[in-house]
């Protein structure tokens, strides 16, 4: 029986991009191999060629050496890692450093670890405020940090924001902490092949990268760490990874990694430009089809391919669903949420209110989007949110 259910328009592209062909190729080439990158006879040999090789590749596309990338599972991984890591690390330096500065909205990979660190080792966590658009303003990290600079531990700001778009000023932000000797950290998973990325040039001290958010694998993603910055390992065993990250290293997906990296970063320029137009035309198609959409995050130091809206009237979820149902994926924030009944920390951080956080949907492109998926959003966005506004109204009224 042939599905009804039309061509599927991917459009969520920030929970993850599809693999690179390339990508698949180069993983594809080393999963037939044996070889653990630790032993010494000719086959772990051959293994650690291919991470060295991978690792040299990664680094010289985000601008950092190649000892100062770290392989991990992920970015919940990274993050994890840079979290506990500066914390354990800064702490038995002086004992005093025990406030943890980061904002309202970092994906919950950065979010849960600082919370845990305050509730199980003493971490005193100060919010940085952030405004209707979703920006952290440096003048308040130096308020943060000048209010006593011998007690911070680190900085941790999001180099753009998952949900929203929002880009950070992480080179200001870093320079401002150098001041005072204070570590940074960026979860820069979503910007990595989006927006121009020097881990030099950025000036901090650890920097979050996860593969399959660039067209790589899942499972592998790497922490960059600066050559001169002290991390307490978090994981322990055999001691790979300059004995930061223990753990048997993944050779293929590394492989995909890198060749994903490469690709995606050298694409970077062009498709900016490419993502950008499509992304605004989106926006701009919403807004003047459907009363009541609004758009969220700054509408100009943002992502070029994300457009989040919100829609009054409406709960996300239903929207979400009643798109699928038309084929077309999207999704109402962070992946790792899905499922959850709760409005959006980020949105809440920002200001919105119960309903609007609820109201919401993340379009998110990347390099398999194309016009004829913007055509498909615009052509069903009208009719779904008409049907799920009056879902609601007549939820409303049953319980009225």
């Amino acid at each position: 029986m042939t599905s009804l259910r039309p061509r599927s328009v991917y459009l969520d592209h920030a929970a993850t991009t599809p693999m690179l062909p390339a990508a698949i190729e180069a993983m594809a080439a080393h999963l037939g191999r044996t070889g653990n990158a630790s032993s010494l006879h000719g086959a772990g040999r051959a293994a650690r060629r291919t991470v060295e090789e991978s690792r040299e590749t990664i680094a010289a596309a985000l601008g950092a050496q190649p000892s100062e990338v770290v392989f991990t599972s992920g970015g919940t991984e990274a993050d994890n890692l840079a979290l506990k890591g500066l914390w354990w690390a800064r702490l038995t330096e002086d004992p005093r450093r025990r406030r943890i500065l980061l904002s309202g909205i970092e994906h919950h990979a950065v979010l849960d670890p600082a919370v845990w660190l305050g509730q199980h080792e003493g971490a005193e966590i100060e919010w940085l405020p952030v405004d209707e658009l979703g920006r952290i303003r440096p003048d308040d990290v130096r308020r943060a940090i000048e209010s006593a600079p011998e007690t911070v531990s680190f900085v941790t700001v999001m180099m753009a924001n998952n949900e929203v778009g929002t880009l950070q000023p992480i080179e200001e932000i870093a320079a401002l902490a150098a001041e005072y000797g204070i570590p940074v950290h960026t979860d820069a998973v979503q910007a990595i092949g989006q927006v121009p990325v020097d881990f030099a040039a950025l000036g901090v001290d650890a920097l979050t990268v996860s593969a399959h958010k660039l067209g790589g694998p899942y499972g592998v993603g790497a922490l960059v760490v600066h050559k001169e910055t002290k991390l307490t390992p978090v994981q322990h065993g055999g001691g790979q990874e300059r004995d930061v990250r223990s753990g048997t290293l993944d050779a293929p997906a590394i492989a995909g990694f890198a060749v994903a990296a490469e690709h995606s970063i050298a694409d970077q320029p062009l498709e900016s430009v490419r993502l950008t137009g499509l992304r605004d035309q989106l926006i701009k198609g919403v807004l003047e089809t459907v009363d009541g959409a609004h758009l969220s995050g700054d509408p100009v130091g943002r992502l070029p391919g994300n457009a989040h809206l919100s829609f009054s009237g409406c709960e996300g979820d239903s929207l979400l669903l009643l798109l699928d149902a038309r084929g077309i994926e999207v999704s109402t924030g962070s992946a790792c949420n899905a499922g959850v009944a709760e409005p959006s920390h980020v949105l809440l951080a920002m200001g919105y209110d119960d309903q609007r956080a609820r109201g919401s949907l993340r379009f998110t492109l990347g390099h398999t989007s194309s016009q004829a998926d913007i055509d498909a959003v615009l052509e069903n966005i009208g009719p779904v949110v008409e049907r799920a506004q009056s879902a609601g109204l007549q939820n409303v009224g049953r319980n009225s």
